[in-house]
């Protein structure tokens, strides 16, 4: 036999074997029996191909998540030995071929029930293009097989196997895709907490309005029992509970994010901790457990935390909070672990009224006035416009300090003080007490951010609305009868209409991916970005109806931030879940600088943080200077927060704490001079004229309900205009714009009838 003759036969006899060994590499997932074991334990799903969902079919991937993995281009292991055993291969016949394999409908249907839909298939044939075409020495099988089809000797199809080889290679996530879904099957998150399935927990729901006593019912139940913990959605909220706990007599520790303070002077733990609710330990073993505001369980971007509390906390008693239009549903979540749930309702203790005319001008408030705003520009509006009247004002918003926001709550709340006026946004909804006779909605607009994640302008809710007007009349303050009104006359029907409807009943609960789930998906997925881990984690994830994964885009822009950073997994992800404001520039670049110097495995001493901050800061002397302190203050909690999950890195804590405290004070001392910072910051007003002069006193709403100058000086009626200022859709330099452009054309257009009538006379 020739030896010609003896290639050929080895050949084809290649073919015949390397196709079945092809199919059976690219349909394998090995495991190490330590994974299998862990995930096990974990009670996630492994490994296993063949088994079945219990649902319906799953949803089919979002394929545009699947980012390719650039491969190694190192010489085949076989060398040169397909062209030895056959011959090398001629480049013009090859991309002949392969474009032909392309364009077989076949192909693309057998590829599609393997996984790779139009999208990856393309992606994919485009990479092993590449790959046959620019590698010097193909893998012998492969070669063998291409050299077959070349000589007529084999069809096109039979590159099927090795492309499906490489497809796996460039897109791993399609080999143990059923894997993934295991992993990402949220449908039952009850079975998470074995340790609270253990007992038999009783639930109790204190279902009422804001103002009915319902969470202090449910914690003199705490503070009687032998062991209790609280959880609230606030730190000031924490703290509240925690000085009263501790007033009463009875031991309470205090758990934040940021802070932890032990009664005991040993450290040792009491048997009462006061937390906000995404510290709560579902490890510990309680008599009573509080969970307030049960409702933010639909938030969504922190209702996972009310989902893990309510399912995981391991308490005999369980006293929820919230209101009524969430009872249904926690009894439908209670339905699925086999517990009951008593429900105790409760009304207001002290009424509300609706107005029947709004305020319409800042010359009509009175002492206990509180005027609502959404946005800090119309906060520093209304707040000098208020003491150009030489009436004193309290400021309080959701980037203040707590420290800030309890000396100004206490300013507003004290008799003896001359401030009887508060300007606020809906931060005071929950976790101050203030005494408060009327609640004026500066506005109903509020931004928020929609189920996709997108930032939107739209009417609050009945429930906000509910919220913040509830704070009107407080059984525990001096007005013991509330009322609540609009800035604005058109305003008003539109808040009556709003309170006048039911809470929509809350029907789903929030889910976020652990850590340990991530950590499983970047086993199989090593090459993926945390970014890209959590956003198939999210598409493959299946829920049933009562649940949704919550919104994960703050996670992710902090995970493609720090992505070049080399850091473990676990520390990226820890890193991930801090709690920045990621709109102030300041704590990001400052977020991206603790990551860098952990990654060298360097400590974040004081004396860096301090040169990092350029500690000591002076007094804000104007608007942009407040702004930054409040930004150095976030950037001192990120401190405290990291310190408290790496020790060792961030070593400091109480030395940051005690300049953080100082740095509170200075802010404070900036809040109560906030009208002249506003006076510095905007010393000059360009009137619509675009006449510039100095602000003596600007009118919200002129004598007659027309509103006058608004956010800076900007003249506007009570038009469109007015409202899209108003509403922060429309900036006052953009309407100064949009003037000019109109008084222009109208100038042109007198010009042009000008020459007409002048054309027509002669």
């Amino acid at each position: 036999m020739s030896l010609n003759r003896c290639m050929y036969l080895f050949s084809r006899l290649q073919r015949h074997i390397s196709p079945r060994t092809a199919r059976i590499t690219a349909g394998s997932c090995h495991v190490p029996s330590g994974v299998l074991h862990k995930q096990h334990q974990a009670g996630s799903g492994v490994c296993s191909r063949h088994v079945s969902s219990n649902s319906s079919s799953p949803k089919p991937p979002d394929t545009s998540l699947f980012v390719p993995v650039p491969l190694k281009t190192d010489p085949a292991v076989d060398g040169s030995v397909g062209a030895e055993l056959t011959q090398p291969l001629d480049k013009n016949q090859l991309l002949k071929m392969l474009n032909k394999f392309y364009k077989r409908k076949e192909m693309q249907k057998l590829a599609s029930d393997h996984g790779l839909d139009a999208r990856l298939f393309h992606q994919a044939f485009i990479s092993f293009r590449k790959y046959v075409l620019e590698m010097t020495a193909l893998p012998a099988d492969l070669h063998i097989i291409l050299s077959d089809i070349c000589f007529g000797a084999g069809h096109v199809d039979d590159i099927y196997p090795y492309f499906m080889r490489h497809a796996k290679q460039v897109f791993p996530m399609l080999d143990c895709m059923e894997d993934l879904r295991k992993i990402s099957d949220l449908r039952h998150p009850a079975n998470w907490y074995p340790e609270a399935r253990a007992i038999q927990r009783k639930v109790i729901f204190h279902a009422g309005p804001t103002n009915s006593g319902k969470t202090y019912h449910a914690i003199q139940r705490f503070l009687a029992a032998k062991s209790g913990v609280y959880c609230g959605p606030l730190k000031l909220l924490a703290h509240e509970i925690f000085e009263k706990t501790n007033t009463a007599g009875v031991r309470c520790d205090l758990v934040t994010g940021e802070e932890r303070t032990f009664t005991d002077p040993e450290g040792r733990a009491a048997g009462h901790v006061a937390c906000t609710i995404e510290m709560c330990s579902v490890n510990t073993p309680y008599e009573v457990a509080v969970i307030d505001e049960i409702q933010m369980i639909r938030d969504l971007s922190r209702g996972w935390a009310w989902t893990r509390a309510l399912l995981g906390l391991c308490a005999e008693e369980i006293h929820v909070c919230g209101e009524p239009a969430a009872i249904d549903f926690i009894r439908e979540m209670m339905f699925t672990t086999g517990e009951e749930v008593e429900v105790h309702n409760y009304e207001r203790l002290t009424p509300f009224t609706i107005l029947d005319q709004a305020v319409e001008s800042l010359d009509n408030l009175r002492p206990g006035d509180c005027i609502v705003c959404f946005s800090k520009n119309d906060i520093y509006s209304i707040s000098r416009q208020i003491e150009a009247r030489g009436l004193e004002c309290a400021v309080i918003y959701g980037s203040l300090p707590p420290g800030t926001k309890l000396s100004q709550a206490k300013k507003f709340n004290d008799p003896d003080d001359a401030c009887k006026i508060l300007v606020a946004t809906d931060a005071i909804g929950m976790g101050l007490n203030l005494s408060i006779r009327r609640i004026i909605f500066n506005s109903l607009i509020k931004p928020n951010i929609n189920e996709k994640g997108e930032k939107q302008m739209d009417t609050i809710s009945t429930s906000q609305a509910l919220q913040i007007a509830g704070r009107a009349g407080r059984f525990s303050s001096k007005f013991k009868e509330g009322e609540v009104t609009t800035m604005h006359r058109d305003d008003l029907p539109v808040l009556k209409e709003i309170l006048s409807q039911s809470v929509d009943p809350i029907e789903t609960a929030g889910l976020h991916p652990t850590a340990e789930q991530i950590e499983m998906f970047a086993y199989h997925l090593p090459d993926a970005s945390l970014s890209n881990l959590v956003d198939i984690f999210v598409s493959l994830s299946q829920v049933d109806g009562v649940y949704f994964v919550c919104n994960i885009d703050d996670f992710k822009f902090l995970a493609d931030m720090i992505q070049h950073i080399p850091l473990n997994l676990r520390a990226r992800y820890v890193f991930c879940t801090a709690p920045i404001n990621k709109k102030q520039p300041f704590v990001c670049t400052s977020f991206l600088k603790f990551a860098r110097q952990f990654s060298r495995d360097e400590p974040l001493t004081f004396d860096w943080v301090c040169r990092h901050v350029n500690w000591p800061l002076a007094l804000p002397k104007n608007i942009k200077d407040l702004v930054h302190l409040e930004a150095v203050h976030d950037v001192l909690d990120l401190y405290l927060w990291l310190s408290y999950r790496f020790m060792d890195m961030f070593p400091d804590t109480a030395m940051v704490r005690k300049i953080q405290q100082e740095l509170d004070e200075t802010i404070q001392e900036g809040v109560l001079n906030i009208t002249r910072l506003i006076r510095a910051t905007d010393s000059t007003i360009t009137d619509m004229h675009g006449n510039v002069g100095t602000s003596s006193s600007n009118n919200v709403t002129g004598s007659k309900g027309q509103r006058g100058q608004g956010v800076s000086g900007v003249v506007i009626d009570s038009s469109l205009a007015s409202r899209l200022v108003r509403d922060g859709l429309l900036t006052p330099d953009l309407l100064r714009q949009l003037q000019r452009e109109w008084s222009k054309d109208t100038d042109d257009k007198n010009n042009d009838n000008k020459g007409k009538r002048k054309k027509k006379k002669k």
